[in-house]
């Protein structure tokens, strides 16, 4: 036979055995199950994440080092055109150069803390006199008026703690599970507990009037310390207890626009990483014990002195902030694509181990595994470690859009549809959308998986409303049983980068995971570092999402969609 008849003919056996494993064969599931737990990197490639590199801050020196890393590391595996994607300009980075803070008078007090990421910070140390501000009302800082030049500010209540009878880390029950795969729509989060939390912004219990009324008068409060010339404010942990404190970002505003200009004018947050930021007070979170010590002096009359050091750069010579982004080319299907993913991008008081360093190495950990095993795919395999999620599902969103689609902005005079925030609205809730324009590449996309609920192992997925791949997915799911997972719930759940896919109606899933530590003591505190990591759930997970990503990839038909809504 002719040597050209024979390449051809060997091509069409290839093509022939592809379209025969076409739904991933048991005995791929197994190689990946066998290479997964056996001989897993996944808590080496958490530990560089975390331990070297460290804190992922949004535009900051040591997210862009993790984009190159990450970039680097995939490359060595052996995957295709890795990159860095830009998106933006998001804004400024800032790093923390050094902090203490202690009380020097009447008696020294080291104190658990940690400044708000993109503070200022301070031209030298300084010893300044410490006020309780106990302000409920913007009538009640008259009283303040003329007495906090140069002073460091107790802005918060005292938190009362209670001791705790529970246990901090938990896992889903049978019962707990049950409940979820037998209900009918979106619910309440059992996995993320609100009890000693505020209500998330959407969520059941959530008050808008009482939200947008503590907003501003969080902002009129920073205005006034801004006129009166306070040195530092400092903010009681809203969380956390036992020197476990959570810290975000400093608050900056707007100032006053005129003299006559409405309250509702005044005081207005604006985004602290803005690179036309206006002045921003220096700003401290302390865990509570140190905290409700410090009012309780004062309240007994003690004079309270603080020697406090905070030194901070901050980074604009590149406002853009970028995805990493790396692939394994697929076969017969190669112009449609699966995705998988979590966001790189973490808080600056620990290390971002949980959130979500875990779910970027397990996403790793699952390509490698896959071409480690020389699994072919038929549609490309991509990953995608997402950059500016905490500040909005920045990164994500705008990949989305660039490649994909998005939404347009609801008219003004109708307020457009309402869809869940998502491709164009974000924070929770339901927002006012415009049109949805498509991409050419929006009918080659099959789905989308994430992991970002911690480190905990996978215990199911839930579909989004997506009453179509729920068979499919209790199928993929099946062998995996023995390690704990076998739970398909079609409720929604939010606050990370699937909904950036599901809002513009692409398959985006993420996965029901045991919440272990995460609401209690690691999701943006200053302890989400590696020891909260579990090497056996991350080992599971890493398995779950290679198997679920492979299934995807060789499946005859895409992932079902949604009814698509315009």
């Amino acid at each position: 036979m002719p040597r050209r008849r024979l390449g051809i003919a060997f091509l069409l056996i290839v093509l022939l055995g592809i379209r025969a494993g076409a739904q991933a064969p048991s005995d791929a599931i197994e190689k990946i199950k066998e290479e997964g737990m056996k001989r897993s990197q996944v808590m080496q490639t958490l530990s560089y994440m975390t331990d070297v590199i460290g804190p992922r801050l949004t535009g900051s020196p040591g997210l862009k080092r993790a984009n190159e890393w990450t970039k680097d590391q995939m490359t060595k595996w052996g995957l295709y055109n890795a990159h860095l994607e830009p998106w933006g300009p998001f804004g400024r980075g800032w790093s923390l150069q050094r902090f203490s803070a202690q009380v020097i008078e009447p008696q020294g007090i080291p104190l658990i803390g940690y400044p708000k990421a993109w503070s200022p910070g301070l031209k030298k140390p300084i010893t300044a006199p410490v006020v309780w501000v106990n302000a409920t009302t913007v009538a009640d800082l008259e009283k303040y008026k003329g007495k906090l030049k140069g002073t460091v500010v107790l802005n918060s209540p005292i938190r009362k703690l209670e001791p705790y009878f529970d246990p901090k880390a938990r896992r889903w029950t049978d019962d707990q599970l049950k409940e979820l795969a037998n209900a009918a729509g979106a619910r309440p989060r059992p996995d993320r507990p609100e009890e000693g939390r505020r209500p998330r912004q959407g969520g059941p219990n959530f008050n808008p009037e009482e939200f947008r009324a503590r907003q501003e008068l969080a902002g009129r409060k920073m205005q006034f310390f801004l006129d009166e010339g306070v040195a530092v404010v400092i903010d009681n942990s809203s969380q956390g207890d036992g020197g476990t404190l959570f810290v975000q970002s400093a608050t900056a505003v707007t100032p006053p626009r005129a003299s006559g200009a409405p309250a509702a004018q005044r005081g207005q947050r604006v985004s602290v990483w803005s690179k036309d930021a206006p002045k921003v007070i220096p700003q401290i979170t302390l865990t509570p014990e140190h905290y409700n010590r410090m009012v309780r002096m004062i309240q007994q009359g003690e004079k309270l002195k603080m020697l406090v050091d905070l030194q901070v750069k901050f980074h604009d010579e590149d406002l853009m902030a970028y995805n990493t982004v790396a692939e394994i080319p697929g076969t017969d299907l190669k112009d449609e694509v699966v995705m998988l993913g979590g966001h790189l991008d973490s808080w600056h008081s620990a290390t971002g181990t949980t959130d979500n360093a875990a779910g970027c190495a397990v996403a790793m950990e699952a390509v490698r595994i896959l071409k480690t095993l020389g699994l072919q795919p038929r549609r490309t395999i991509r990953v995608g470690l997402w950059t500016g999620e905490e500040q909005g599902l920045m990164g994500s969103r705008a990949y989305v859009a660039e490649h994909f689609g998005a939404r347009q902005p609801a008219p003004p005079a109708t307020g457009g549809t309402t869809a869940p925030a998502g491709g164009g609205g974000f924070g929770g809730g339901q927002t006012p959308q415009g049109p949805l324009i498509t991409k050419p590449d929006y009918e080659k996309f099959s789905g989308y998986f994430n992991l970002d609920n911690g480190s905990g192992k996978i215990r199911g997925i839930y579909t989004q409303g997506n009453e179509g791949v729920k068979s499919i997915f209790q199928d993929w799911l099946a062998p995996f049983a023995d390690l704990g997972a076998s739970t398909v719930t079609v409720s929604n759940t939010g606050g990370t980068d699937h909904q950036s896919f599901d809002g513009i109606g692409l398959p985006g899933f993420q996965f029901i995971q045991d919440s272990l530590e995460y609401s209690s003591r690691t999701h943006h505190s200053n302890m989400d570092v590696f020891e909260r990591a579990v090497e056996d759930d991350l080992k599971q997970a890493s398995v779950l999402m290679a198997a679920f990503v492979y299934n995807t990839a060789m499946r005859d038909e895409k992932l079902p969609r949604k009814p698509r809504t315009n």
